[in-house]
């Protein structure tokens, strides 16, 4: 990946979740393509349901209903959103051929507890948890750390473009102005609302 290039792309996925889990709400996803000179020239909208299944296929859809074909990699704010729908990171990369990688930002011993504890029995949501691997700490030229899961980049280049992509803090610009707008488009919503 050539982060030098001023034309790469970065499509930011993030999410509008804030807490409520009750059945049929739904969490918009926003996402934007950024330039690498941080100048934005795309913009698409989702949906996931909170606590499904669905996260992957959000993220498949939200990427084809922008038609592009010059976008470098995807990066999410996260890989468990929506009250614990699961990235498939690599199924992403692999049916899209663009890679992923999921930014996180504070240390965590991980969610199979809480997994377990909130959706019982549920072995296949633990095992599509699990299948995403560690979080690798990336210490970027802001001085702050972030965590990331690279799928179909390897762990220095996933370092090198959240860092490029960083201007201050440790929130990569592509997904804090696309949390920005899936926030701004709504809180979590009820289906026909």
């Amino acid at each position: 990946m050539r982060l030098e290039k001023p034309g790469l792309r970065v499509l930011g996925i993030a999410e509008s979740y804030r807490g409520r889990h009750d059945e049929g709400v739904r969490s918009r996803l926003a996402g934007i393509v950024m330039r690498r000179d941080l100048r934005i020239d795309g913009f698409a909208v989702e949906e996931a349901t909170v606590g499904g299944s669905d996260a992957t296929d959000s993220v498949l859809r939200l990427v084809r209903s922008l038609g592009r074909d010059d976008i470098n990699l995807v990066m999410t704010s996260g890989s468990v959103i929506a009250w614990f729908n699961v990235i498939d990171g690599e199924e992403v990369w692999r049916r899209t051929g663009v890679p992923l990688v999921s930014v996180t930002y504070e240390p965590s011993d991980g969610l199979e507890e809480a997994i377990a504890r909130h959706f019982p029995g549920d072995e296949e949501r633990l095992e599509r948890y699990r299948s995403l691997g560690e979080r690798r700490p990336v210490v970027l030229s802001t001085g702050s750390t972030l965590f990331v899961r690279p799928f179909g980049l390897s762990n220095k280049d996933a370092a090198r473009v959240v860092d490029a992509f960083t201007l201050d803090g440790r929130v990569p610009e592509p997904v804090r102005v696309a949390r920005l707008i899936a926030r701004g488009l709504g809180r979590s919503t009820h289906p026909g609302r």
